[in-house]
């Protein structure tokens, strides 16, 4: 028997992994400012938010199995780089100047009937 899961495309399991991360900002006081921000090819910040007057650009990623790492182990320095540049092409495009800025990182561990959130502050 198939997993109807099996036939969910990594983009659409990413933008329901980033759908649980949003509900959880939003319950947690976060004020949601962007989507998938895109800047070029330079690549995408999946969601900016206001933690009161700090603007905040986070990567979420989800795993159902650990079996090739947890969550935050899938974030190597080169998307971290690639995370940075955005966020520089986010500030830049919106004219943003002298703004306290934080980069965090929520893990989201769908191994159980609920999902686990590991919410890392300044994580890179």
């Amino acid at each position: 028997m198939i997993n109807s899961e099996d036939n969910i495309s990594t983009h659409d399991k990413g933008a329901s992994s980033e759908t649980l991360a949003l509900e959880y900002l939003v319950s947690i006081g976060y004020q949601i400012v962007k989507r998938n921000f895109k800047f070029g090819r330079s690549g995408e910040i999946d969601i900016i938010a206001k933690d009161k007057d700090v603007l905040v650009f986070i990567e979420v990623k989800s795993r159902k199995s650990f079996e090739y790492g947890s969550p935050i182990e899938s974030v190597p320095l080169s998307k971290r780089k690639m995370i940075y540049s955005v966020a520089k092409g986010y500030l830049y495009v919106n004219k943003i100047e002298n703004s306290e800025i934080r980069f965090d990182f929520i893990g989201i561990d769908l191994r159980g009937e609920k999902p686990i959130f590991e919410h890392i502050k300044n994580a890179f």
